[in-house]
């Protein structure tokens, strides 16, 4: 992997973090009376990492549109 790609790769990780982080205190906020600790912080972080890295390596390297593409032209073709 080049560094530029690296680069790209780890900005992507980054903005995925903080938003599943955001996200998850927004869905504690509204479905729970919980307080946001530095405790409950941590374990959102914890959890939204894995995810950010998942979306990041599986779903950002799946072509949709190719995908897609493929699909819509395959139907037309058999209509």
């Amino acid at each position: 992997m080049n560094l530029k790609r690296l680069e790209v790769f780890l900005e992507f990780l980054c903005f995925g973090i903080i938003i599943g982080v955001i996200e998850d205190i927004v869905a504690i906020k509204a479905v729970t009376d919980a307080a946001i600790t530095w405790r409950v912080f941590g374990i959102i972080v914890l959890i939204a990492v894995p995810f950010a890295f998942l979306g990041e390596v599986v779903v950002d390297r799946i072509d949709f549109v190719a995908i897609l593409g493929k699909l819509f032209k395959n139907k037309e073709l058999k209509k």
